[in-house]
C-alpha cells in the first residue's frame, strides 16, 4: 500500500504547485499523478531494500496538454526519494531535455515546495578533453610523434589559423574559469569537425591515469551526478549505460527509478543501439592503414617484452585482413550489383535485403572467417590497452615508461574500437537466428566514400523487445513510459510488440484537457484523385492547395515523399510560391525561425515537410492554424528493418498489413494532428487528402482513431 506520508507529500506538493501557481486542477494531470504514485510507490522491497516482486513497469498515454512533466515529476520524485532510490529523466529530444532542465524542474521546486537536487548528464562527446587540448597546443613537439603514425585515426597535427585561434581561446577561458569545457556552453557554435578533434570517447579515455583527471570536465560532470536526487538525460545515454551492464556512467539499475518521455521512441532507439554495420572499403583501407602504420611503429621503436610479442604480428594480420575485406566487397558488388547512383534526386541508398536474414552459404563462410580474424586482432588490442595501463601505474618490467603508455593508450583504444564493431557486425551478420525468436534484419547498401562508392554490411534486430526486457525491465527498480501517442488504434498492442513490456505492467491513458470538437475541424475532401496514383495525386494538390488554405496565417503541409513535396512546389502558381518555406533548404532550426518571424511580421506563411515536421513541432497560435496531410503516412516499403519484420510476422501466420502498416500509420497521423492544437486557446483546422480513410475498412479505423475534432467529410 502507498503510505499516508508519502501520500501527503505528493497531494501537498500538487496542491502548493496549483495555489503558488494560481492554476486550476486538470483531471487528466490529477489522474496521472496518482496512477505514477500507486505504480511507483508501491513497490514491494526486501530487506535490504531490493525490488522483491515482479517489474514493476507502468505505461502512460497522456494527451497533449496534459502538463506530464509536471505530474510524473510530482510523483516520482517523492516515490524515488522514500524508496532511497536515484531518478533518471530520460527524453528522446534534447529540446525536452532542456525545457526539463531550464524550465520545468526549476519551475517545480519554486512552486511546490518539494526539496531535491537534479543534474544534467551528457555524453564524454559534449565535454572537452583537455589532454587532446594540450597536444593540440603543442603541435609539432616531440611527443606527438607517434600520433603522427595514427593521423589517419583522427589524431590530426596540423593545426589552421583559425582553430589555433579557437584552441588558444578555450585553453584561457578555461584557465580564468569562464567555461567548464562543456561544448554546449561555449558561447559560439562548434562545428562537429573541429569539436572531433578536443574530445574524446571511452575508449581513448585514459581515466585516471589521465594527467589532467582532477580537472576533467567529464569526470567533474559525472562526480556531481553522484549527489543529486534527479538526473535528466537522454534514451541514448541510458541505453549505452545498460548495454554495459548497469552503473558504468548512470546508477545501478536495481537503484534506479527510470521514467521514459517521449517513450513512443524507445524502441526504435534500442533497435539502433544494438545494430551493427561496416564499411568495406573504408575498413580494407583503414587496414591498409594499420599495417602501414604499426610496421612504421616497430621499425622505429623496438618494443620490449610483451608489447613487442602481441604487436609483431599486427601489420601481416592487417595485411591478410585487408584481403579478405577486399574479396568481400567484390562478393556484395556482384552479388547486389550495386552501381554509384546517379540520380541526384533519388534520396534512398539502393540496397539489398537478404530475406528471411538469410545469407548465402559462400557469403556466410566469407563472414565468419571476417568473424574469426577481427577476434584475433581485437583480443590483440585489448590486451595492449591492458598493458598500457598497468604501465600508467608504473608497474615494473613492463619497459614502457608511464608518460609514453598515457600517449599510446588512446591510440591503440581508438585501434581496439573499430576492430570490434567489425568483429560485432560480423558475428550478428553470421550468426544462426533462434528458431522461434524474430531473425536478424541484414542487408547490404550503397554508400559514398570519398568519392568514390563503398557498400555497407548491416545487421539490426527487428525487435528491441528481448533486449528492454532482459537489460531493462526486469533489472530496473521501477519504470515509467509516458508520450501521447504509446496507443495505436485505440490499443498499446503496438508498443507492447516493439518494447516488449512485462505482462504484468500496467498500461492507462489520461485525457488531454483540449476540446477538440469546439477547437478544431478535421476535413476529408474528394479531390477526385487516387493517393496510390502520385502523379493524378499531386496535380489535385497543386489545384486545391492554394484555395484550401486560404485565410490561414500559418499553415503545415506535410508529406509523405520528398518527390511529392517538390512536385507540389513546383507546380503552384510562382507568386504563391513565395510565401511557402521548404524543409530542406535550411536547416530545421533557421527554416521554423524564420517561419516564426513572417508570421510575426503579419505576412502569410506555408511550411512544405516530411515526416520530421510532423513531430516535436511547437507551433501555437497563429503560427500553426491549418494543418494539411497529403496522404496516411504508412511507412517506405523499403526499409530493412520494418521489411524483415513483416516478413516474420507473415511466416507466422499472420497479416503484417494490419499488425504494423495500419498501426503505424495511425500513429504517425496521431502525432501530424498533434501540430494543431498546442494550447487549450489554440483553434483550427486539418485537411486529410487521402480517401482511403472513409472508402477502406483500415481507413475508417484510423480515422477513429484521431483526436475527437469536430468531422466535415464530403
Amino acid at each position: 500500500m502507498l503510505s499516508d506520508e508519502l501520500k501527503n507529500t505528493i497531494q501537498g506538493a500538487y496542491t502548493r504547485f496549483l495555489e503558488s501557481k494560481n492554476l486550476k486542477a486538470r483531471y487528466g494531470q490529477r489522474l496521472m499523478i496518482a496512477e505514477v504514485a500507486k505504480a511507483l510507490g508501491n513497490i514491494p522491497v526486501d530487506e535490504e531494500g531490493k525490488r522483491s516482486g515482479a517489474p514493476a513497469v507502468i505505461a502512460i498515454e497522456a494527451g497533449t496538454g496534459t502538463g506530464k512533466t509536471v505530474a510524473y515529476s510530482l510523483a516520482a520524485i517523492p516515490a524515488a526519494k522514500a524508496a532511497g532510490k536515484r531518478l533518471v529523466i530520460a527524453t528522446a529530444t534534447v529540446a525536452l531535455q532542456e525545457q526539463i532542465v531550464d524550465k520545468d524542474l526549476p519551475d517545480i521546486i519554486r512552486n511546490s515546495g518539494l526539496n531535491f537536487s537534479y543534474a544534467l548528464a551528457k555524453g564524454r562527446g559534449r565535454y572537452l578533453c583537455l589532454s587532446k587540448l594540450d597536444a593540440l597546443s603543442q603541435h609539432g613537439e616531440a611527443e606527438q610523434a607517434t600520433a603522427q603514425l595514427f593521423a589517419d585515426e583522427g589524431f590530426h597535427i596540423e593545426v589552421d589559423n583559425a582553430s589555433e585561434k579557437l584552441f588558444t581561446e578555450m585553453i584561457n577561458t578555461l584557465a580564468s574559469n569562464r567555461w567548464d569545457g562543456d561544448r554546449d556552453s561555449w558561447p559560439q557554435v562548434i562545428e562537429d569537425v573541429t569539436w572531433s578533434r578536443v574530445t574524446t570517447d571511452h575508449t581513448q579515455c585514459t581515466g585516471r591515469h589521465c594527467a589532467n583527471f582532477q580537472q576533467c570536465a567529464f569526470y567533474k560532470a559525472r562526480e556531481g551526478m553522484t549527489k543529486v536526487d534527479v538526473i535528466v538525460t537522454n534514451h541514448d545515454m541510458v541505453l549505452a549505460d545498460l548495454a554495459l551492464g548497469g552503473g558504468a556512467v548512470l546508477p545501478d539499475p536495481r537503484e534506479t527509478i527510470y521514467v521514459f518521455d517521449e517513450g513512443h521512441h524507445l524502441p526504435d532507439k534500442a533497435i539502433g543501439h544494438f545494430a551493427h554495420f561496416t564499411r568495406l572499403r573504408s575498413t580494407a583501407d583503414w587496414l591498409g592503414q594499420v599495417e602501414k602504420n604499426l610496421t612504421r611503429l616497430l621499425a622505429q621503436n623496438p618494443l620490449p617484452g610483451d608489447f613487442g610479442r602481441l604487436l609483431e604480428p599486427v601489420p601481416e594480420m592487417a595485411k591478410s585482413l585487408r584481403t579478405q575485406m577486399q574479396f568481400m566487397f567484390t562478393f556484395c558488388e556482384q552479388l547486389a550489383e550495386f552501381r554509384p547512383n546517379s540520380d541526384p534526386d533519388n534520396y534512398e541508398k539502393p540496397r539489398y535485403r537478404f530475406v528471411g536474414g538469410v545469407v548465402p552459404e559462400e557469403m556466410r563462410e566469407l563472414g565468419q572467417e571476417l568473424k574469426k580474424e577481427f577476434s584475433k586482432l581485437t583480443d590483440i588490442f585489448s590486451r595492449v590497452t591492458e598493458l598500457l595501463k598497468k604501465a600508467m601505474d608504473d608497474e615494473p618490467g613492463l619497459g614502457v615508461p608511464s608518460h609514453q603508455a598515457e600517449e599510446w593508450y588512446p591510440l591503440f583504444g581508438s585501434l581496439l574500437a573499430r576492430a570490434d564493431n567489425n568483429q560485432e557486425l560480423w558475428t550478428a551478420f553470421t550468426a544462426e537466428d533462434p528458431e522461434k525468436s524474430p531473425p536478424m534484419a541484414r542487408w547490404l547498401s550503397l554508400a559514398d566514400s570519398g568519392g568514390s562508392f563503398d557498400i555497407d554490411v548491416n545487421a539490426s534486430p527487428i525487435l528491441a523487445a528481448e533486449t528492454l526486457r532482459r537489460h531493462l525491465w526486469n533489472v530496473a527498480h521501477g519504470a515509467l513510459v509516458t508520450s501521447a501517442t504509446l496507443t495505436a488504434l485505440g490499443t498499446f498492442d503496438r508498443f507492447n510488440m516493439r518494447a516488449g513490456l512485462p505482462y504484468e505492467s500496467i498500461k492507462t491513458t489520461v485525457p488531454s484537457p483540449f476540446k477538440y470538437a469546439e477547437a478544431g475541424v478535421l476535413r476529408v475532401p474528394d479531390l477526385r484523385a487516387d493517393p496510390r496514383d502520385s502523379e493524378a495525386h499531386t496535380q489535385a494538390i497543386v489545384r486545391d492547395l492554394p484555395a484550401m488554405l486560404e485565410g490561414a496565417q500559418g499553415s503545415l503541409v506535410l508529406f509523405s515523399s520528398r518527390r511529392q513535396m517538390r512536385d507540389v512546389f513546383a507546380g503552384v502558381d510562382l507568386e504563391w510560391r513565395k510565401r511557402v518555406l521548404l524543409q530542406g533548404e535550411l536547416s530545421r532550426q533557421a527554416t521554423l525561425a524564420k517561419h516564426r518571424e513572417q508570421i510575426d511580421k503579419d505576412q502569410v506563411s506555408v511550411l512544405f515537410g516530411l515526416a520530421s515536421f510532423a513531430e516535436g513541432i511547437d507551433l501555437p497560435g497563429a503560427y500553426c492554424q491549418h494543418v494539411v496531410i497529403a496522404k496516411i503516412p504508412f511507412a517506405v516499403p523499403d526499409d530493412p528493418v520494418e521489411a524483415a519484420l513483416a516478413e516474420w510476422i507473415e511466416a507466422r501466420g499472420g497479416n503484417p498489413f494490419m499488425e504494423i502498416a495500419v498501426p503505424d500509420a495511425s500513429l504517425r497521423l496521431v502525432q501530424a494532428c498533434g501540430r494543431l492544437l498546442r494550447n487549450e486557446q489554440d483553434t483550427g483546422s486539418i485537411t486529410l487528402l487521402d480517401r482511403r480513410l472513409v472508402t477502406q475498412r483500415y481507413g475508417k479505423a484510423i480515422l477513429n482513431s484521431l483526436p475527437p475534432f469536430r468531422r466535415e467529410i464530403d
